[in-house]
């Protein structure tokens, strides 16, 4: 491969995230996408930025707190990828909020859904709004002038608060000119009022406004100048040192409640802030102007995520649509026999996630089965399936379960389902410290003919109920008898100590996925410089390992046509002359969250497709405990092609093709047939069982 500066070969990472962000915003901003979903989008964006800032900002801000001046691999040093960053984030987030004033809201209004604004209430609404302050929300407010005996209370992270402008003095004689005022998390954040005084069949009224208009209540005798809402959003990494992690989920238990209260790295406030508030709640947090995000509206666009499903309104609503069976489970109804005749595959959301969960209650129930071995890496606080894990562990069925308490914002739940899945009897462990178990692989042992037979399901997603209908994902059922002796020996290696036989089929982080995807793309360049036919399609949620990226860049130029299907951040430069011509990278953003990865290469014409729990980032592939599963049936490769790759590379409606300066432009269908790989799939699924 060409030599050439790193600067040249990778983009930045961070800006890649918010490049992501921009792309799911434009859903927001399509006229094609409906009403309510747009309202969504919008809140989605929120989530994301949210994270963004408690992770990879208080990253760049620790770094260079500790004087780390050290370039990244795209030439960047923390501190200058945080100026870009801050520039790109005023201007999405400004993009945002215009968005959701300017067209999003009036279009809602012109539904019948309607968000009144204070300064627009009729005098019912006034007096609807008074009666509620005093009845719900006053009783639970705790007002705190600020004074030498009432310091700057702790805030909460991302809670909602309000700073308060007073005049005048108090029945004490004090006269301190601010006030703090938090909004308890139990009350909600925009309130329904009855139709006939909204006026409308639904019309809300934000707590900020309600709280704006009758705050002086707070303060009796004295005067308030100004009312503003704010949020500060903390650094949310956890730390934890192995020396001192003697019972992990103990340590992690004490750990979560800091969460709230680490480094402050932004601050939201209201647009109409005065400039004198403004500067005393970033000096109280230690922040700059460069942290400062004023916004017009509420500081908290995600519990707006709640609208569109509290409006029964279909119509301005994605159409539903009914996940099918797989027919060999429809044909078969025993899933163990279905499983032994052939390997089975599941496509979510367009299949059920329910043959997973029966694949567990059938084992629970079943006297043959002797063991039920289990990852769990986000599950949700409602999941069916580790309810039936419970039961097979009541029932007196052997039950191994891995628990991966560091799943980031999902460890709370983790912890609550590790204790009670210790309760009915299950043996729980917690992955190997250092490396999160991110494999997604369920293993039943069942007693037939007086020997033991291992059936497994592997998957690309997590075990979780609710995201199986959002995300895009394939799960596997095979009995295949190498790959269930390799599922097993990656369980062994994780509950128990030593060194364990290399594995037969599946490739495994962190040992041998980085060495067989490398030895793979370079059997292509051999391929290739040989004259034949040479292919790689790829895709994943990120692309951020620099030696795989390289590997990419060395495939291209040696004559391997390269497409790459990247959800999130890419950090590969694809078609710059003398370096990336021959690769293309795209991103699908649109009804469904692209989750699967799945990985081609021609080799030869031996067709070789697997499908992974891991992006192709340094810690999925060196930090975490990751499966890749070649598929073996002739049968399921053809469908993991025409549905999971082939679909989204001729995708001309929701697909954006990425530059090398790391833009993206959205396709256009130029005057031919529109074809979105989401409605392919939709209609494929929905006209008869796969």
């Amino acid at each position: 491969m060409n030599q050439s500066p790193a600067s040249t070969l990778f983009l930045n990472r961070e800006l890649g995230l918010l490049a992501f962000n921009r792309r799911v915003l434009q859903m927001a901003e399509s006229n094609d996408t409906p009403l309510l979903e747009r309202l969504r989008y919008l809140c989605i964006v929120s989530s994301n930025l949210d994270e963004f800032f408690e992770i990879r900002v208080a990253g760049l801000k620790q770094q260079i707190s500790q004087g780390v001046a050290e370039s990244g691999p795209d030439g960047l040093s923390p501190a200058e990828v945080f100026q870009k960053v801050c520039i790109e984030s005023h201007a999405l987030i400004d993009h945002q909020y215009a968005l959701l004033n300017d067209v999003v809201l009036p279009r809602l209004a012109m539904e019948g859904i309607c968000f009144h604004r204070r300064g627009h209430w009729t005098e019912a609404q006034r007096a609807w709004a008074r009666d509620y302050f005093f009845r719900e929300i006053m009783p639970v407010l705790t007002p705190i002038g600020l004074d030498t005996a009432h310091p700057f209370p702790r805030i909460l992270n991302k809670s909602l608060n309000f700073a308060v402008e007073l005049s005048g003095k108090d029945a004490f004689g004090r006269n301190s000119d601010n006030a703090v005022v938090q909004a308890p998390r139990t009350l909600p954040r925009f309130i329904r009022l009855p139709p006939d005084i909204a006026g409308c069949p639904y019309g809300f009224i934000f707590l900020s406004s309600i709280l704006h208009a009758n705050v002086g209540e707070l303060f009796q005798g004295m005067e308030v100048e100004g009312c503003y809402q704010f949020r500060v959003t903390r650094n949310s990494e956890l730390f934890l040192e192995e020396e001192e992690a003697k019972n992990l989920r103990l340590i992690l238990q004490g750990e979560l409640s800091h969460r709230q209260f680490g480094d402050e790295v932004r601050l939201e406030v209201a647009e109409n802030c005065s400039d004198s508030m403004a500067r005393f709640l970033l000096g109280t947090f230690g922040l700059d102007e460069n942290d400062l995000y004023r916004v017009n509206g509420p500081v908290n666009l995600v519990r707006l995520m709640q609208v569109a499903d509290m409006v029964d309104r279909p119509d301005l609503r994605f159409p539903r649509f009914t996940q099918s069976m797989p027919r060999e489970f429809e044909k078969q109804p025993d899933l163990f026999a279905a499983i032994r005749k052939k390997d089975v595959l599941l496509h979510h959301p367009f299949q059920s996630f329910a043959p997973v969960v029966e694949f567990v209650r059938k084992a629970a129930s079943d006297p043959q089965v002797q063991a039920i071995k289990q990852t769990v890496y986000r599950a949700g606080t409602d999941s069916e399936l580790i309810d039936a894990l419970i039961d097979a562990a009541r029932q007196g069925k052997e039950v191994t379960v891995v628990v991966e308490l560091l799943a980031r914002f999902d460890e709370e739940a983790n912890i609550n389902w590790a204790a009670k899945l210790e309760e009915a009897g299950a043996h729980v462990v917690y992955g190997v410290f250092g490396y999160k178990t991110h494999a997604k692989m369920c293993m039943v042992i069942r007693r037939e003919a007086g020997v033991l037979r291992r059936y497994v399901h592997l998957g690309t997603g997590n075990y979780h109920s609710k995201t199986t209908k959002l995300y895009t994902d394939f799960g596997l059922f095979t009995a295949d008898g190498q790959i269930t002796a390799d599922v097993n020996e990656i369980f062994l290696q994780i509950t128990g100590l030593g060194r364990h036989p290399g594995l037969k089929r599946l490739f495994q982080s962190p040992f041998t996925l980085h060495s067989e995807l490398s030895s793979a793309i370079a059997r292509e360049i051999t391929h290739a410089r040989a004259g034949r036919r040479a292919r790689i399609i790829a895709k994943m949620n990120a692309l951020t390992e620099p030696t795989i990226i390289e590997s990419l860049y060395a495939a291209g130029q040696a004559g391997v046509r390269v497409d790459l299907i990247v959800r999130g951040v890419c950090l590969l430069r694809p078609g710059v002359p003398g370096l990336s011509e021959r690769i293309r990278v795209v991103s699908i953003i649109g009804r469904f969250l692209e989750h699967h990865r799945v990985f081609y290469f021609h080799n030869g014409g031996a067709d070789d497709i697997f499908m992974s729990s891991a992006d192709w980032m340094e810690r999925n592939f060196f930090r975490r405990i990751e499966a890749c599963v070649p598929i073996l049936e002739p049968g399921i490769k053809r469908r993991m092609m025409a549905e999971g790759l082939r679909p989204y590379l001729r995708d001309n409606v929701q697909s954006w093709e990425m530059n090398g300066q790391g833009e993206y432009r959205r396709r256009s269908a130029r005057g031919g047939r529109q074809f979105s790989a989401h409605d392919f799939l939709l209609e494929r699924y929905s006209q008869k069982p796969q």
